[in-house]
This record gives structure tokens, sequence and C-alpha cells, in this order.
């Protein structure tokens, strides 16, 4: 069975974090959903952008005292200042450039590929998507003009699509694409067949 870790910090959208969470549960993931220290401080009571309170399995913390070895992939929900939180999280951008320096699935939604990624370099050359005119802040949260240009070189803004893969980078669009982003981390993990199962059983459109 595949595992995969879900970072939940103050601000996240919730449409962005539920989705994938409920979607890869229905198709036999484990999902673990890890709450982001703020402040230095973490609570494994979240509450995102809308107000709404997310139980989180865990802190993030307490996840990495408890990892034996890393899980198959990472989800970075979107929403602010959710995706600053996880940003200003040192301990969180490098698990997530370790999982990837290791071939596991990094995924984020939303504000998150640019909030998050792009200071990471795994945005560089490779296919991406995020929520429309956030790549024009790419140099904000990179540090720098001149830091954006060597972190995320050769990479490739994918406009109007709702999700974009490039090998073991998954990124959405935003909140409105959460389903059929969700419905992608499905596929990568468990394959055609389950994803149309449950597209099926959910009476997706």
């Amino acid at each position: 069975m595949a595992k995969v870790v879900v970072f939940l910090a103050e601000g996240f959208e919730e449409i962005e974090a539920i989705s994938p969470i409920d979607y890869l549960r229905r198709a036999g993931v484990e999902v673990v959903t890890a709450a982001i220290p703020v402040g230095g401080k973490a609570d494994v009571l979240v509450k995102g952008a809308h107000g709404i309170c997310v139980k989180a399995d865990t802190t993030f913390d307490d996840f990495i005292a408890n990892c034996s070895q890393l899980p198959d992939g990472v989800f970075i929900p979107g929403g602010m200042p959710g995706a600053v939180n996880v940003g200003a999280c040192e301990l969180a951008i490098d698990f997530i450039k370790k999982m990837f320096s290791q071939n596991k699935l990094v995924s984020a939604i939303c504000a998150a590929p640019v909030v998050v990624l792009a200071k990471t370099g795994i945005l560089a050359q490779k296919k991406y998507t995020c929520y429309p005119g956030m790549d024009k802040n790419i140099a904000e949260y990179c540090g720098s003009e001149e830091k954006a240009d060597q972190l995320t070189g050769g990479a490739i803004l994918l406009k109007d699509q709702p999700f974009a893969v490039d090998k073991n980078l998954i990124t959405g669009r935003g909140p409105g694409a959460a389903e059929q982003f969700a419905m992608a981390l499905v596929e990568y993990f468990c394959g055609q067949e389950t994803a149309k199962k449950i597209k099926a059983a959910s009476v997706q459109r």
C-alpha cells in the first residue's frame, strides 16, 4: 500500500486538502495528515483559510521523529497563509527536497507550487501549473529575481490545465480543480482501473 503525507498548516485551502485526502483513502492509499508548526508551535487542530478546523493525524515534528522510511508521496495544499506557513518551515522544505531527490512523488496545488516548491528547485525544467497569476510572484518567494532564475530555470507553466503531471511532480491549478487533481494522484498511485472505479462510484462529472 502506498503512503502519502499531507501537510496542513494554518490557513490551508480546505477543498484542496480534503478532496485528495478523501479520494486517496477511497483508493486504499494510507494518508497521514501532519500539522506544520507555525511560529515554532504546532497543534493537531488546524484552522483552514475559511475557518474550518481539521484535526491532523499528527504534528509534523512527531511524524519525522517516527518516520523510519520515507513515504511514497507528499502533498501540499494551497491557500493563504497556509502555503506561506509551509514555505516558512525549513524542516518541511528539507523534507520535500529529500522526497523529490529520492524519486518520491511531490504534489502541490494552487499557491503551493510557487510559494513552496519554487524555492526548492523542484520546478526547474519541469511542467507545472498553479493558481492563475501566482507565477508572477516567483521571485518574491524565491528571494530575488536572480534566485528565481537559478531555482526555476526551464520551468514550463501550463496555464489552462486543472493539473500537470511531470514524472514524480504533480501540480494543480486551484480549488475548482481539486477533484481532477485528486484523481490524478489516485491514478499515479493506484492505476487507471482504480481511478475509473472511484470516478464512477462517486458520480464525478
